[in-house]
């Protein structure tokens, strides 16, 4: 497949395109219409690779080609699932109750007008409220503990259990929640439970500070805007690593995928739990814990999560019927591709299938 593309580069929109050469035409058109500075795409089907190659830049100025495998991404709310594993971990381990009151485990969080729990957490019924303005891109050390300093004072926004709210806070609480169960740093538990035993070896967490050794491979990260693409404002991420913090490759976000798939991570019983839609009022909320459970425009089910930050927009479906798992990174804020990836997604599966 390598040398093909080698051979014949692909340019313009032609109907008559199939499979994975249709996915090669659209990734490039990306680049090529400067609708992302750099893209890595991993799809793994039955285990193995079906599909790995890097488009654009890693670094504009540089030049610095994509590696799928080495090439490190922001992957924003692909994180969550990160977390939820680490978070099913621990319920797997007795450490921590998703049905007991969050209070239990951080007893100085300030009382509301009413209890919530760590499942009301993840899965975005608890009535945490989102980002308020610039929220979403602050550039403060704080340590997970400390970040709930931005929020802790604000009522919720509905009685739990009665509405859903995508939001990030929600999972600091839940790592939060973690720490104090376990008696060691989130970070920590994650890499012990999540990254090491599934060879995880390019997924970090950022830097507290802007002191220290970042990782080999990181890409810049860009914002765009009608001039073009320019560096993304800086931000630290690191108080929310379990909702959208965490750096990868898209050949790691494809393995730990694939982790699931053969059912390696966790007792059986427990993903079904993290796996399952949530309810509200009697509605599927298409949200389970930390995971997206839905199906595409064509009625395929799949779990995963779709990411947006600062420098960073991410795609990780994992495709139970077809057993497929698709990975997909961009170096860049919202970069309103969406639809083009859907797109590419319909040509995987006409491949495939």
């Amino acid at each position: 497949m390598k040398n093909f593309f080698a051979r014949h580069r692909i340019i313009g929109d032609d109907p008559s395109l199939k499979g994975l050469v249709k996915v090669d035409t659209i990734l490039n058109n990306l680049v090529n219409r400067k609708k992302v500075p750099g893209l890595s795409i991993s799809v793994l089907k039955e285990g193995k690779t079906i599909f790995q190659k890097g488009y654009g830049y890693a670094d504009l100025e540089n030049q610095t080609p994509i590696d799928p495998t080495k090439t490190i991404f922001r992957i924003a709310s692909v994180s969550k699932p990160i977390a939820a594993t680490a978070l099913a971990q621990m319920v797997a381990d007795g450490l921590i109750d998703l049905d007991a009151s969050f209070y239990k485990y951080v007893p100085y969080y300030p009382k509301k007008k009413w209890d919530f729990t760590i499942r009301q957490l993840a899965s975005h019924t608890a009535g945490i409220r989102g980002y308020q303005g610039v929220e979403y891109g602050l550039n403060h050390p704080y340590t997970i503990k400390e970040a709930i300093s931005i929020f802790k004072d604000d009522d919720l926004v509905f009685e739990p259990g009665q509405g859903y709210l995508y939001n990030s806070f929600g999972w600091v609480l839940v790592s939060l929640a973690m720490q104090e169960a376990s008696g060691i740093p989130f970070e920590e538990y994650v890499g012990q439970k999540v990254l090491h035993p599934l060879g995880l070896e390019n997924t970090f967490a950022p830097l507290i500070s802007g002191n220290g050794q970042h990782p080999n491979n990181l890409s810049t990260f860009y914002s765009k805007n009608r001039q073009g693409f320019r560096p993304a404002i800086p931000v630290n991420n690191f108080y929310k690593l379990a909702g959208g913090g965490y750096l990868s490759t898209s050949a790691d976000i494809a393995k730990f995928g694939k982790a699931y798939l053969n059912g390696v991570i966790l007792p059986e019983e427990i993903p079904s739990q993290f796996l399952t839609s949530q309810t509200v009022l009697g509605k599927p909320t298409f949200y389970g814990l930390g995971w997206q459970v839905s199906q595409d425009a064509q009625g395929r089910p799949f779990y995963g999560h779709v990411g947006n930050g600062v420098g960073g927009y991410s795609n990780f479906f994992v495709y139970p019927e077809a057993r497929m798992v698709l990975a997909i990174l961009v170096n860049c804020t919202d970069p309103k591709i969406q639809e083009a990836l859907d797109e590419m997604v319909d040509a995987l599966f006409g491949e495939i299938q």
